[in-house]
C-alpha cells in the first residue's frame, strides 16, 4: 500500500465521518436537545451566589491603594 492510496483511504473515512456527524446533528431526534440548549444563555441563575474570582487576594485599604497609586496614575519604577 503506497501513501496515495493510504491518503485516500483517510480522506474518504473523514468524509464519512463528517456526513455521520452532520447528519446526526440534523436528525429531528436532537432537535429538542438543540434547542434547550439553545436557551442556556438566557436562564436565571440568579439563585446561584457567584464566588470571589479572586478568593486569595488579601483586602486592601483605601490608603493602602493611595500609596501604592493607582495603575492609571502609576509611574513605573520611578520613586516619588
Amino acid at each position: 500500500m503506497d501513501t496515495g492510496t493510504f491518503r485516500g483511504i483517510i480522506t474518504f473515512l473523514l468524509i464519512v465521518a463528517f456526513i455521520g456527524i452532520t447528519w446526526w446533528a440534523y436528525s429531528r431526534r436532537r432537535k429538542p436537545d438543540f434547542d434547550e440548549a439553545a436557551q442556556l444563555p438566557f436562564a436565571d441563575d440568579d439563585e446561584i451566589p457567584q464566588p470571589n474570582r479572586d478568593s486569595n487576594a488579601s483586602p486592601r485599604s483605601n490608603r493602602e491603594q493611595d500609596d501604592n497609586g493607582d495603575s492609571r496614575t502609576n509611574k513605573g519604577d520611578r520613586n516619588i
